[in-house]
């Protein structure tokens, strides 16, 4: 058996009174002693009247230890009891508030009359039935509260997985209703009413019930029917036709939009645009090729507007490039918005106000336009703003426009044709050997372009034809055309035919108003 000197108990036991009140746990750890040999000190410590707290806080102390503390302070002063306090870790107001207790406590109370006692039964039946309102009040809460979380849950649910918004008549596959019936399930077995739960998923109770018919869950039967061939249908003939045409040697390296108007020009009709590119793409053959992206929305500024050919002309240079890095030619290039037609041309070894004078001098006299000037469209770049230029148009009678500083597409039309001309099939991917070679290049390409090229901005007639005012007859061939072919066949049409409307004035960069306008037309 283990003794211990007075001096080490002491020490230990000051560990257990305050201001250290340690738990005879953390004594027993750190001391190496039993916890049955601690909790004997303890109680003999308590049987003299020392205060021996259970825990750190006083509000847990036993009453033991209160009374203890409430008898030692008894006959202490106000200067003592603080002193007592800050040892013991106190407050003289704690100390206070136990003293009155214990003696409230031993006071005696005198015994109730009937009528105290009737009131006090009287009180304790109305506080048992606020009880019970409030309980039912509660429970009806609690329950709304599980309602509205379980519809919270199955709603961000039906958002992650489906989307936001189930759009009505879309085709439900068997998998995302069996997803919905067990969502539903689920949040009707945590307090949801069924029918609130199929609101939130957006379908009513009576087609749950149609989908839970039995005991799995029903395909939808748009799935299953038997429909009928519908009375436009292409036969099979028909469909290989629109190939055998997209995929003839004259036709291969053009989309159905060039196609179609190239038929109806020669008087053949197969079928729509829509439905050639239809055709093609059921056979993977609708694919994007050669270098061009997929066309982007751009802002167009104010400018003129062109109501026949010769009214607005644009014009620019741009960089043709040569055998050697860093060495170019120039193309300058103008043309006429309205016909889309490139009234002139030139490529030279530099860029330069006085060749670009020249340049128009000479497409004024082709052109004829002595009498009534154009407006010449351009950009910023130094030769369009050369004086040489600007006293020539002057000495022409040409009214100059030039796009905003720092914008690039203030220049739509003259950027568009010279994309038409580098991405063409034939642009020499190497570059230009010489100039001569550079302008031999150019004048087949404007000659193809002129003549040859169906626009599709001016309703997929050449700029040679508008520019001489023959589009309105071939366009109105094309319409008679289509009108033949929906008289043969009217089921192959649900409306009017293919617009082959000529196309009217052109805005150089319009108004936001007319493009909203024309956008609604």
């Amino acid at each position: 058996m283990n003794r211990y000197s007075p001096e080490r108990k002491s020490a230990i036991l000051k560990k257990l009174l305050p201001p250290s009140n340690m738990s005879v746990a953390e004594v027993s750890r750190q001391e190496n002693i039993s916890n049955v040999t601690l909790y004997t000190w303890r109680k003999q410590l308590l049987e003299k009247g020392v205060v021996v707290p259970d825990s750190q806080s006083p509000e847990q102390w036993s009453a033991e230890a209160k009374l203890a503390v409430v008898a030692e302070t008894l006959a202490f002063s106000e200067v003592e009891l603080s002193e007592y306090c800050r040892k013991n870790s106190l407050f003289p107001e704690k100390v206070k508030a136990w003293k009155d207790a214990f003696l409230n406590g031993q006071r005696p109370t005198a015994k109730p009359s009937k009528a105290e006692l009737k009131a006090a039964a009287k009180e304790a039946l109305r506080d048992k039935r606020e009880i019970h309102q409030l309980k039912k009040e509660l429970r009806r809460k609690e329950k709304a509260l599980a309602e509205a979380a379980a519809l919270l849950v199955l709603r961000k649910k039906f958002e992650c997985v489906l989307g936001r918004e189930k759009q009505r008549g879309r085709m439900t596959l068997v998998s995302e209703r069996e997803q919905l019936i067990e969502w539903i399930n689920e949040a009707v077995a945590t307090g949801a009413r069924r029918r609130l739960a199929c609101d939130e998923v957006g379908i009513s109770l009576r087609t749950l019930q149609r989908w839970m018919n039995g005991e799995r869950v029903e395909a939808d039967a748009r799935t299953t029917c038997i429909r009928p061939e519908p009375g436009n249908k292409l036969s099979v003939l028909e469909r290989q036709q629109v190939l055998d045409a997209c995929n003839s040697p004259e036709y291969a390296q053009l989309p159905p939009s060039q196609i179609v108007p190239r038929l109806a020009d020669k008087g053949i009709y197969i079928a729509s645009e829509s439905t050639m590119y239809r055709e093609l793409k059921a056979q993977d053959q609708c694919h994007r090729r050669g270098r061009a992206q997929a066309p982007g929305k751009h802002k167009a500024p104010t400018s003129y507007r062109a109501e026949s050919a010769n009214q607005v002309w644009s014009w620019d240079i741009t960089y043709l490039p040569t055998h050697v890095r860093g060495q170019f030619y120039y193309l300058y290039l103008f043309e006429d918005i309205y016909s889309r037609k490139a009234v002139g041309w030139e490529v030279y070894e530099q860029e330069s106000g006085e060749l670009a004078a020249g340049l128009l001098q000479r497409i004024v006299m082709t052109e004829q336009c002595f009498s009534n000037p154009p407006v010449l469209h351009s950009d910023n770049g130094a030769p369009m703003k050369s004086l040489t230029l600007l006293t020539k148009m002057y000495d022409l009678g040409i009214t100059p426009s030039r796009g905003r500083p720092r914008v690039s597409n203030d220049n739509p039309y003259s950027e568009s044709l010279f994309r038409t001309l580098k991405y063409c099939p034939q642009w020499p991917a190497e570059g230009f050997a010489t100039l001569d070679d550079a302008r031999v290049w150019v004048r087949e390409f404007i000659e193809w372009y002129n003549h040859h090229h169906c626009h599709s901005r001016i309703r997929f007639v050449t700029p040679a034809q508008r520019h001489r005012g023959e589009d309105k007859m071939i366009l109105k061939k094309r319409h008679d055309l289509y009108e033949q072919a929906k008289q043969k066949r009217p089921e192959r049409w649900s409306g009017n035919t293919r617009n082959w409307e000529p196309v009217g004035a052109v805005n150089l960069n319009p108004e936001r108003e007319d493009v909203r306008l024309k956008k609604a037309a």
